[in-house]
């Protein structure tokens, strides 16, 4: 029996109809006193179904399902692998793997069992999360439910029980802030989890944060406090700043994961926005230090916990002691002092400042030592830059790698201003523009955290790789596309059945073309044979696809028969139209331009879209087999893309398939723009 079973036991039993868990309209609130119910039910079907104690995983957005199985695992005392929804399918084997996971539990009822050797696990284990930071061989670190409970609770006793009110989760599911921070003291305190899936929440898509909808989530819910990382608290505040609108609810919201620039803070202050900054490892069960209520000065990380200690060593690293997680699997904690890698100080009031990563330090040629973090909250602070990570080591200056918020962002400007916020040695003198940085890819943490070493990987290393050229060549189209509101609407799942029907018509009118133009694309590089051979292996996947389509059409209510009868929309006629002009007009190569897009966008489209969608709609999977079966696809497809368009080494084959990666970009995203979100009848021509 477990502390949290203790706590719901009072909390049932002192003001029972309190709500405890609240979906937020997706589904019904759960009380005190029915949720102790739900737990300790669950909790014996576990114990039943795993007798040997064997570990499981989770793998499922929020709701009440995910919140009261969590509780219940804890109850059973199984060991639980947290596991992100936005792991790649290689990360996922080789947590499962490693974990020796037994079953695994996903979004809807029941689990799936699968074959397992059980991992060497340290006793006592309750939580199992892979650690995304900055080595490129994560470890799975074991936590205790007594520490994570202790942690809750250290939580509690700072900030106190009167900001119990409503908390919502905003960081994605299996994330330990979330789950230690959030839920379990939201719990310990007597309070309400709301926990709405994340697509109510404006975080559909991973590249394109809906902050109003975040905001409207917050307001309409009467939320009282938040844990945010700090590119959710920049995008919350300016859209507040940009509305007029305010959130008084609020008494709390905790920022961490990393840096958060002193003007962010400054700016949601002048909101009325309760930022309390905080520190945390994952090793010491995800919070260590939180700002007081009325904090001096800004940009401290606040005080320690009741139950940690920590010194400053000769070198600036910040040393912990105290409750430590159980070790990683098959290697026990060692216990004593633990060295963060974090440099930092601690000021005579007793605050903790964290001033950097000790092994992220820049040493320009000029002998001046640079936190890059310093320098990328600079960066970020302008409206124009969503990420930016700085780098130059040995170099006379720092340089900076950038992601634009958005297709008509003026980098230079936005680096002119945060420049001259910085001393002349600290100022970026070069900037590359690339790709997001997203979990997805293994560039960020979940909690919002850059891992360096693998964004050095993939951009610093070397000669730059075509397709990552492409990457960054086409990212303001792909930031264009990902605007059309029509595209947010499908990934946040904020569509009709109607327009779904009419989305997938318009997809097979482009899709039953696909093989046609791959064997142009063949015939015109028939003296090609890498090529040849390659679109012969597209065309044998490809092929049926169409059908697959019509099928999901009738399963979705729809006439596939009309579809098949009927005529494109002019702006899917033009973007076929376009693609066998190109392949005609002597360009065959430029169809990798094409593939290029639509196998990107549609595994945005399926891990993103096609949940959302099915969980509004209500449709069997039945109905999504063209959208989950590519999204499983195109993420295989796009390593075998790069490696084959990594292979070309002429430039007019570049340029022709850079070409025609942007115009795809606009002539797709002309097809989705084309979709009438206020139909309310199915137009099949």
């Amino acid at each position: 029996m477990t502390l949290m079973i203790d706590t719901l036991r009072r909390h049932a039993a002192t003001h029972p109809e309190r709500i405890a868990i609240d979906p937020a309209g997706i589904g019904a609130p759960i009380s005190y006193a029915g949720l102790l119910g739900q737990v300790e039910a669950m909790a014996a079907t576990l114990r039943t179904d795993f007798p040997d104690g064997a570990a499981v995983a989770l793998q499922r957005d929020h709701g009440t399902g995910t919140t009261v199985l969590e509780l219940a695992l804890l109850e059973a005392a199984l060991p639980a692998l947290s596991l992100p929804r936005f792991f790649t399918a290689e990360q996922t084997r080789g947590a499962l793997t490693a974990s020796g996971i037994a079953a695994v539990f996903e979004d809807g009822e029941g689990f799936r069992r699968r074959k397992a050797t059980p991992a060497p696990l340290p006793e006592g284990t309750a939580r199992i999360t892979f650690t995304s930071g900055s080595t490129g061989d994560p470890k799975g670190v074991c936590l205790s439910a007594e520490h994570m409970l202790q942690v809750a609770g250290s939580i509690v006793a700072t900030v106190g029980t009167h900001h119990a009110g409503r908390h919502l989760a905003l960081l994605p599911p299996g994330i330990l802030l979330e789950t230690v921070g959030g839920l379990f003291a939201t719990m310990l305190a007597g309070g309400t989890y709301v926990c709405p899936p994340q697509a109510a929440l404006g975080l559909a898509d991973p590249f394109r944060p809906d902050f109003a909808a975040m905001l409207d989530a917050i307001e309409h819910q009467r939320i009282t406090s938040l844990i945010l990382v700090p590119e959710f608290l920049g995008g919350l505040v300016r859209e507040m700043a940009r509305s007029s609108r305010r959130l008084p609810l609020l008494t709390l919201v905790a920022v961490g994961g990393a840096r958060v620039p002193p003007e962010l803070v400054e700016l949601a202050q002048s909101l009325g926005v309760p930022v309390r900054q905080g520190y945390g490892l994952t090793e010491f069960g995800s919070v260590v230090s939180l700002e007081s209520e009325h904090p001096v000065g800004i940009g401290s990380a606040g005080q320690l916990l009741p139950h940690v200690t920590a010194r400053i060593a000769d070198d600036g690293e910040i040393m912990l002691s105290g409750p430590q997680c159980l070790g990683t699997i098959g290697h026990p904690c060692a216990g004593g002092e633990y060295a963060t890698g974090d440099i930092g100080r601690i000021d005579a009031a007793g605050q903790l400042w964290i001033e950097g990563r000790k092994s992220n330090l820049i040493v320009t040629s000029y002998g001046r030592n640079i936190s890059p973090e310093w320098v990328e909250s600079a960066l970020v602070m302008q409206p124009e830059i969503l990420q930016a990570m700085v780098h130059g080591d040995g170099l006379p200056q720092p340089r900076a790698l950038i992601v634009p918020t958005h297709a008509d962002a003026d980098i230079a400007a936005a680096i002119a201003r945060a420049n001259s916020r910085l001393p002349e040695y600290a100022q970026i003198a070069e900037w590359q523009e690339v790709g997001h940085f997203t979990p997805m890819n293994g560039q960020l943490t979940g909690n919002g955290r850059l891992r360096r070493q693998a964004i050095a990987a993939h951009w610093l290393a070397g000669e730059l790789s075509f397709s990552k050229q492409l990457e960054a060549a086409t990212i303001r189209d792909r930031l264009r596309f990902l605007a059309i509101p029509q595209v947010q609407a499908g990934l946040s799942g904020t569509i009709s059945l109607t327009v779904y029907r009419n989305y997938l018509a318009q997809a097979w009118h482009h899709v039953r073309h696909t093989v046609p133009l791959m064997q142009e694309a063949r015939a015109g590089l028939a003296h090609r044979p890498e090529l040849v051979a390659a679109l012969d292996e597209y065309i044998e996947e490809e092929t049926g696809h169409d059908e697959w389509i019509l099928s999901d059409i009738a399963v979705a209510g729809g006439d596939a028969d009309a579809v098949r009868r009927s005529a494109p929309a002019p702006a899917t006629a033009a973007m076929v139209a376009h693609a066998y002009e190109t392949i005609r007009g002597g360009y065959p190569v430029a169809f990798f331009g094409m593939v290029y897009v639509l196998e990107s966008v549609s595994v945005a489209l399926a891990s993103q879209g096609a949940g959302a969608v099915a969980e509004r709609l209500g449709l069997p999977p039945q109905a999504f087999t063209y959208l989950t079966s590519h999204g499983a696809l195109d993420q295989d497809h796009l390593v075998f893309f790069a490696n084959l368009v990594d292979g070309l080494q002429a430039d007019e084959d570049r340029a022709a398939i850079v070409q025609m990666a942007r115009e795809m970009f606009a002539l797709f995203g002309g097809m989705f723009a084309g979709l009438d979100l206020e139909a309310s009848e199915y137009v099949a021509a």
